[in-house]
């Protein structure tokens, strides 16, 4: 499979794009580039200048921002597929996070020159990207309610009851290699400590479970009227 087929496949996979015609998916795959980084690997940094978007194809990314005292806050955990960076171009402003490679990752890389390009040309582009846009904006307002109304136990379980899985019979939540405490107080606006002790007091009340793999939830409901109180 060549390289432009192979960019049309990961297009099939993001719901926003994969009813593009064939000449505006032609079109971003003539510009794009196919790029990997290593777990652990910058993708952008906050404040360079915004001149790529990106389209994650595999792997998981986080963005984040430094707050005053030094301590990293959450903006997004990325997984595929999911597009990154076009907040910045959109807005003609530099990156506002920083991008980081949470395990080995593939990404395609799109100019800028021609998302904004489409964007004025194609009608139908411009609303995909609106469409997204919007979800984005769902996000941000979701997290900034978080952050603001919820407490960290009221946070870290929605995140469980958003991720999880059925395996077998159970309702888990797979942990990925770097899904240590660390990461995920990160991921919460919180700090490693309050997450452990959150997680004990649910494991002590029987409403979860913490494996080395996976969080088992043994009470979904339970956690559900929890988090809601």
């Amino acid at each position: 499979m060549n390289e432009i087929a192979y960019f049309k496949e990961t297009l099939q996979r993001f719901p926003r794009f994969k009813e593009l015609s064939v000449g505006t998916q032609d079109t971003l795959a003539a510009s794009a580039v196919r790029r990997h980084f290593e777990a652990g690997r910058v993708i952008y940094v906050e404040g360079e200048p915004a001149e790529s978007i990106y389209i994650l194809e595999s792997g998981w990314v986080k963005a984040t921002r430094m707050t005053r005292d030094g301590r990293e806050q959450a903006m997004m955990f990325i997984r595929p597929v999911e597009v990154f960076g076009d907040i910045a171009v959109l807005t003609g402003v530099p990156y506002p996070g920083t991008v980081t490679a949470l395990e080995d990752v593939a990404v395609w890389v799109l100019p800028a020159r021609t998302i904004l390009g489409l964007i004025q040309r194609q009608p139908e582009f411009a609303v995909a990207v609106i469409h997204h846009l919007g979800q984005r904006v769902l996000h941000y307002i979701s997290l900034v309610e978080d952050l603001s109304l919820r407490s960290v136990e009221s946070r870290l379980i929605h995140t469980l009851l958003q991720y999880a899985e059925l395996h077998d019979g159970n309702l888990i939540v797979p942990r990925r290699d770097w899904a240590t405490f660390d990461q995920m107080a990160v991921r919460l606006g919180t700090v490693r400590d309050v997450l452990s002790r959150v997680l004990k007091t649910l494991e002590a009340e029987q409403l979860l479970r913490v494996e080395k793999q996976f969080i088992l939830l043994l009470d979904p409901k339970g956690l559900a009227e929890r988090a809601n109180h």
